[in-house]
């Protein structure tokens, strides 16, 4: 399998949500790297486009464009 990521990602399990027009989802990291993350959503039904994630336990947030999206995962690249 050839691997298509522009950097590897690190595999974890952290807490986070997924905020946007005041409003927030829960979700787990799954994994991440310098330039975006994996994260599990129970639906990626209604989650805009563009949205901040909050990492709970580094207390980080980061501004994200979802790039792809599954049944209960999507895909986001940090913004700049």
């Amino acid at each position: 399998m050839n691997e298509r990521r522009a950097a590897k990602r690190q595999r974890v399990f952290k807490a986070g949500t997924i905020e946007f027009d005041g409003s927030g989802v829960d979700c787990t990291i799954r994994n991440v790297s310098p330039i975006g993350a994996a994260l599990d959503v129970a639906s990626p039904i209604g989650i805009p486009h563009e949205i901040t994630l909050n990492i709970a336990s580094s207390h980080e947030r980061q501004n994200c464009r979802i790039v792809w999206r599954k049944e209960k995962r999507i895909g986001v690249v940090f913004a700049h």
